[in-house]
C-alpha cells in the first residue's frame, strides 16, 4: 500500500480506535449494571453528575469511533483482498483464521455503532428489543478487539515505530491521513456532544437533543405514548404508599402541603442527553417516614402506565435514604408539564432517565 493507506496509518488509527472502543464498553457496561442490578453492584448517589458524565462518554466515544472505523477500513482495504502465493497449507489456514477474526471485528463494530447511532436518534428501523442485544454484541466487538491485538501486536508495534511525515508521489501523506482523521473525529464529536455538554449546544448541530422541551427539559416517552393522559390528572388520583400491611394514598394537595424540597439535579438519558433542572417536591424518605417506613429498605416504583419494561423500577437503599431523592411536583419553579410525569415523578441523583419514574401511582418498600 501506498501513501496514507499503510500500516503505519493503520495502527495509529487502530489505537484511537481501541481506546474509543474501551471507553464506549467500560461505560456501557456501567449502565447495563445500574438498569439491571445485581446484589454485588453499587452505584453511588454522588456527585449527582456522575451517571450524565459516564453515559455522555458512552455515547460521545461511540459517535468518536464511527469517522476511525472508517478510517481504518479504508487504509487496509486493498490488503484484504490480495493474493499471497508460495505459502503452505498452514499458511494458508492462518491468513483465513487471520481473515476470519476481522470479518468478525468489523462486523460487531458496525453493528454496535450503527445501532447505536440508531437508538441514540429513537429511529428504531431493527426488528428487535435494542438493550439486550446492544449489551450482548458489545461483549463480541470486545472480544474480537482483544484477539486482533493479540495476533497483530508485533506488527502494530513495528508500525508504530515508523515516522508519519512519509511523503508520497502517489496519494496522501500519512500526516495528511492522519490529521483528516483526527479532524473529522473532532467534528464528529462536537456536532453532536452538546446534547450532554450544555457549553457546546449552540455548535452540537447534529445532536438529537438540544435541550428544548417542555418547561425547558426534553421527553424522550410522551403522556399520550405512555397511554396515561386520562389517568393522570384524574380527580380520584392518589399516590399510594405500601410499608407491608402498612399502606396510606395521599392527594395531590396532602403531597403539596407537606414539606418541600427544591434540589438542582440533571436528568440524564440512555441516548446520551442530560438536561439540569430545578426539581421541586417531597424528600421520599420524608415521605417513607409519614407511613412509618424506614428507609433501609429498597423500593419499588409504579407508574401508572401499563406494564412494560420500565413502569416498575427498583430505586436502591442508598438512593431512598439520600435526602436528595425527591418524588418531584414541579420543575423549573412550575408544575409538571404532563409529558414531564404530573402529578408527581420520581427524581434522583446520577440515575438513567428511564429510570426516574413518571406519573408515579404505588410506591412500595421491599422487604
Amino acid at each position: 500500500m501506498t501513501g496514507g493507506r499503510d500500516v503505519a496509518v493503520t495502527a495509529r488509527v487502530g489505537v484511537a480506535l481501541g481506546i474509543a472502543v474501551a471507553v464506549c464498553f467500560v461505560t456501557g457496561l456501567l449502565s447495563h449494571a445500574i438498569a439491571h442490578p445485581q446484589p454485588w453492584f453499587g452505584w453511588p448517589t454522588a456527585p449527582v453528575w456522575l451517571y450524565r458524565f459516564t453515559q455522555g462518554s458512552h455515547v460521545a466515544s461511540g459517535i468518536a469511533a464511527i469517522p476511525l472505523v472508517v478510517v481504518k477500513l479504508w487504509s487496509v482495504w486493498p490488503k484484504l483482498f490480495e493474493r499471497r502465493r508460495g505459502r503452505g497449507g498452514a499458511g494458508v489456514l492462518v491468513r483465513l483464521l487471520e481473515r476470519g477474526s476481522i470479518l468478525v471485528l468489523v462486523a460487531a463494530i458496525l453493528f454496535e455503532l450503527s445501532t447505536g447511532l440508531l437508538n441514540i436518534a429513537q429511529w428504531y428501523v431493527f426488528g428487535f428489543y435494542f438493550p439486550p442485544v446492544h449489551y450482548a454484541m458489545a461483549y463480541v466487538a470486545a472480544g474480537a478487539v482483544l484477539v486482533h491485538l493479540a495476533v497483530k501486536l508485533p506488527v502494530i508495534r513495528q508500525a508504530l515505530g515508523e515516522p508519519v511525515d512519509a511523503s508520497s508521489p502517489t496519494g496522501p501523506s500519512r500526516r495528511t491521513v492522519l490529521r483528516a482523521t483526527w479532524l473529522a473525529v473532532a467534528v464528529a464529536t462536537v456536532a453532536t456532544v452538546g446534547q450532554t455538554v450544555p457549553l457546546l449546544r449552540r455548535v452540537s448541530v447534529l445532536a438529537p437533543r438540544s435541550g428544548q422541551g417542555p418547561q425547558g427539559v426534553p421527553v424522550n416517552r410522551t403522556a399520550r405514548a405512555a397511554g396515561v393522559v386520562t389517568a393522570a390528572p384524574a380527580v380520584d388520583y392518589r399516590l399510594t404508599v405500601v410499608d407491608g400491611s402498612r399502606t396510606r394514598a395521599f392527594t395531590i394537595d396532602e403531597l403539596r402541603a407537606m414539606p418541600q424540597t427544591t434540589q438542582h439535579l440533571p436528568i440524564a438519558c440512555v441516548e446520551g442527553w442530560s438536561a439540569g433542572a430545578q426539581w421541586s417536591g417531597v424528600v421520599l424518605a420524608e415521605l417513607l417516614a409519614a407511613v412509618g417506613a424506614d428507609t433501609d429498605s429498597d423500593v419499588r416504583m409504579v407508574s401508572l402506565e401499563p406494564p412494560g419494561p420500565y413502569s416498575r423500577t427498583v430505586l436502591p437503599a442508598r438512593h431512598v435514604r439520600d435526602t436528595r431523592t425527591l418524588i418531584a411536583l414541579q420543575v423549573n419553579g412550575e408544575t409538571l408539564n404532563l409529558d414531564h410525569g404530573y402529578p408527581c415523578r420520581l427524581i434522583a441523583a446520577s440515575r438513567p432517565g428511564v429510570l426516574q419514574t413518571k406519573w408515579l401511582s404505588r410506591i412500595e418498600v421491599l422487604r
